[in-house]
């Protein structure tokens, strides 16, 4: 089969798409033939080694998972014991995921490639409503999201502030809120301002004029996915008794400093820990697109021997949404 695979950690230029062996499910696993995948900062953070100490999983000198991709949608074309029916799903089942825990060191990896094999706890049949690409652009951003917004208990009537609300996370954050019944303010680069009011953000900070967090506004809910705010600024903006819940990764002294935090004047900072490995949070995802409340934002679109432009895109392109990689041509349905 055809893929991306990387042997080295380094930047987008040490991926090449290349004839490997494709995988056989071992078993609880059904083999996918991948019809979209999308990438996000996760993908970026394994290519990269980046933080040092995630080499603990990845391999400490060089990748022990070769090919990347987390996210993926496709088509069940084999299953472990030789029939035609595994895990609830069967030959022919159109489906996605995140692949997390996947992988070898519990990471998710093997998307961007035209199979891949998958456990079926990770797995939701994909919603008719979604084509296989807007599917790709869902699972671990939009999981992600959704915990957040759970973890930090947003009611109706919250005022809420989303850093970061135009990229993968953020702009289902901003999506999930506002079906929360919140007042969400989004913040991000004057560029995305109009993208961010059309995902239903009640207003729009543009971080390059105005910063996000001066206290001239307080909110019941800060979620940071740019995660490139201070504490002192979480707390300034917080009203009494307010939540902060720090989504995204920017340096180690950061995430310790988030991480201490704890409760002060009554307001709660912490990382929002979520967890992809279930897909049963899938199905909540397929209810809230079909009743209109979520939609998948794609930013861009690329083939798979366009893989390592797709990692620059999201690495320094400030894309509007999800990054995509159409791996089969026939991404209908």
């Amino acid at each position: 089969m055809k893929a991306a695979v990387y042997h080295r950690y380094g930047s987008p230029d040490v991926i090449c798409v290349t004839q490997t062996d494709q995988p056989v499910p071992k078993p609880g696993e059904v083999l996918i033939r991948v019809m979209a995948a999308s990438l996000g900062a996760y993908d970026c953070h394994l290519l990269r080694a980046q933080p040092f100490f995630t080499r603990a999983l990845s391999g400490w000198f060089r990748p022990k998972n070769t090919i990347p991709g987390a996210d993926i949608a496709g088509v069940v074309a084999a299953v472990a014991d030789d029939s035609d029916y595994a895990g609830g799903y069967k030959v022919g089942d159109a489906v996605y995921g995140c692949l997390e825990s996947c992988g070898k060191g519990g990471l998710a990896a093997g998307g961007l490639a035209e199979y891949v094999c998958a456990k079926t706890s990770v797995l939701a049949p994909k919603s008719e409503m979604l084509s296989f690409e807007e599917a790709a652009a869902l699972p671990m951003a939009a999981v992600t999201a959704m915990q957040a917004v759970r973890n930090a208990q947003i009611a109706p009537g919250d005022t809420v502030l989303i850093n970061g609300a135009s990229g993968g996370v953020g702009a289902f954050a901003v999506q999930i809120a506002k079906a929360s019944g919140a007042n969400v303010t989004g913040v991000c680069r004057a560029e995305s301002m109009a993208f961010v009011r059309s995902l239903g953000a009640d207003a729009v900070i543009d971080y390059q004029k105005t910063p996000a967090a001066d206290g001239s506004r307080q909110y019941d809910v800060i979620l940071d996915v740019a995660a490139n705010l201070s504490v002192k600024e979480y707390r300034r903006a917080l009203k009494p008794n307010g939540r902060c819940r720090v989504i995204g990764f920017s340096t180690l002294r950061h995430t310790l400093r988030y991480s201490l935090a704890g409760v002060r004047d009554g307001k709660h900072i912490r990382l929002a820990v979520t967890n992809n490995k279930n897909g049963s949070d899938l199905l909540e995802i397929n209810r809230l697109i079909e009743a209109g409340l979520l939609k998948p934002v794609v930013d861009s679109r690329f083939t798979l021997e366009e893989t390592a432009d797709a990692f620059r895109r999201v690495e320094a392109g400030h894309p509007k949404g999800k990054v995509v990689i159409v791996v089969s041509l026939s991404c209908e349905g």
